[in-house]
């Protein structure tokens, strides 16, 4: 049976679906030890407690300057602590605070996770514009980029309609019960609006929305949801659900959309990385790599919060690149139709190159370790990634969440996070991977 899609539908029940291994996902030997490439750059560390203003790195994106690509920037979320603006360097070069949602109800933000929509008419011209998850109050927030980049005094400022619809709850008080906007990602149709994907946080569902735009403001409109599979019938004939807290099902979070295809990649975090073609009704999901204990029964402990095997010697039948959770995804743009889909592996502080084209094979993976005084990443969230020259990252730049950062100059006494900058060129040359930094390469530049 094929994962059911529910059109503007809620939460269906838990689905039992039959999803076969795909050859990316069928171990048939020993993998191969991830590669090793370096990063000496990493932006200042964030703490996540009341004198670090509640500041915790999730999830970046990057911004790419046309007219002059030193004056790149990347943006990051903070959650409860707003958003982070960095130039090429790791200077941080603007903070914003989660200031209140412009809504009558309005409640301080939690920022999650940004994406970047391009060319946007919001009246004097054409707008970049970071879009942001706000999940204390379950929307969208959008904030325009300036065009000077680094360079501008106040790069972000934003531009959110007031009093937009919450994205998945009825009311406030279903807004507090947190199960709200979560992962985000835009999708660009030539020609037509451009659409923002959305994942809700602890169930499996994801919503789509059509961007808008009218006086000198950005919001949304026209929402479709569908709800990916929770639990999975296993080759000995039992069905597995990942374990989690009662009430609670396998979310995702990080997604991102290959612009020249419509396909949208998606981690769910349990499970694995799958493929849906957009827009929502298109296709069915398909998935196309599993966790490695992907199929092993855990329990829930009330007492521990956590979620031990039933038997420890069982064995899942999951693939052999990704270690749960499933975290940040996106797309790297390579000549021709080729290109790479890369993943966080929290699990093992690694990360998975899969194709964009034909099956999603898996091409390999790599970890980071830090030089020059640079931690090594651990933990990684979310993670971003261009084609196109930056800066001195002449065959693109890798960011990627960092938690815990660690260091001389870091108190291992608080909860600590950054961001860590990775040339292209060294993921590239480590695992043979195809370049192409020309601008019309990138079809976010059309």
């Amino acid at each position: 049976m094929s994962p059911r899609l529910l059109l503007a539908a809620p939460l269906a029940a838990v689905l039992a679906v039959s999803v076969p291994l795909t050859a990316s996902a069928r171990p048939s030997h020993e993998p191969r030890p991830p590669a090793v490439v370096t990063t000496g750059v990493e932006t200042p560390v964030l703490y996540d407690d009341e004198a670090g203003g509640n500041a915790s790195g999730d999830d970046p994106a990057i911004w790419v300057d046309p007219d002059d690509s030193r004056d790149s920037i990347v943006i990051a979320t903070a959650k409860e602590g707003g958003l982070r603006v960095y130039d090429l360097d790791g200077v941080e070069l603007q903070a914003l605070t989660a200031e209140p949602a412009p809504r009558a109800d309005g409640a301080d933000g939690r920022y999650n996770n940004v994406d970047i929509a391009y060319g946007l008419d919001l009246g004097d011209g054409l707008v970049d514009v970071a879009v942001v998850s706000d999940r204390y109050n379950d929307q969208l927030r959008f904030f325009a980029i300036d065009g000077a980049g680094a360079a501008a005094s106040v790069p972000l400022r934003e531009v959110t309609a007031p009093e937009l619809p919450f994205l998945f709850s009825a009311d406030r008080a279903e807004v507090d019960d947190e199960q709200t906007a979560y992962g985000v990602a835009v999708w660009q149709p030539a020609g037509e609006a451009p659409v923002a994907v959305v994942t809700r946080e602890g169930t499996t569902t994801i919503a789509t929305v059509s961007l808008t735009t009218g006086d000198g403001r950005v919001g949304y409109s026209d929402t479709a949801t569908l709800d990916f599979p929770a639990s999975f019938p296993l080759p000995d004939g039992t069905t597995w659900t990942p374990c989690d807290e009662p009430g609670v099902l396998p979310q995702l979070e990080g997604l991102s959309v290959d612009q020249r295809t419509g396909v949208l990649y998606a981690g769910q975090e349990d499970v694995g990385l799958w493929r849906l073609q957009l827009p929502i009704g298109s296709g069915e999901p398909r998935l196309i790599d599993r966790v490695r204990d992907f199929g092993i029964h855990d329990v829930y402990d009330p007492e521990s919060e956590e979620c031990t095997p039933a038997d420890p010697q069982a064995a899942g039948s999951g693939g052999s690149a990704l270690t749960a959770d499933a975290e940040g995804v996106d797309v790297y743009y390579g000549p021709g139709a080729t290109g790479y889909v890369i993943v966080s592996s929290q699990g093992d502080d690694t990360y998975a190159v899969y194709r964009t084209q034909g099956r999603n094979d898996l091409v390999g993976t790599f970890r980071v370790a830090g030089v020059d005084g640079v931690d090594d990443v651990n933990g990684s969230d979310g993670l971003a990634v261009t084609n196109r020259a930056v800066g001195a990252y002449r065959e693109g730049l890798l960011v990627t969440h960092d938690e815990p950062d660690t260091g001389a100059e870091v108190d291992d006494e608080r909860d600590a996070t950054n961001f860590s900058y990775v040339s292209w060129a060294d993921v590239a040359d480590a695992l043979g991977l195809k370049v192409d930094t020309k601008p019309g390469n990138d079809p976010r530049f059309r």
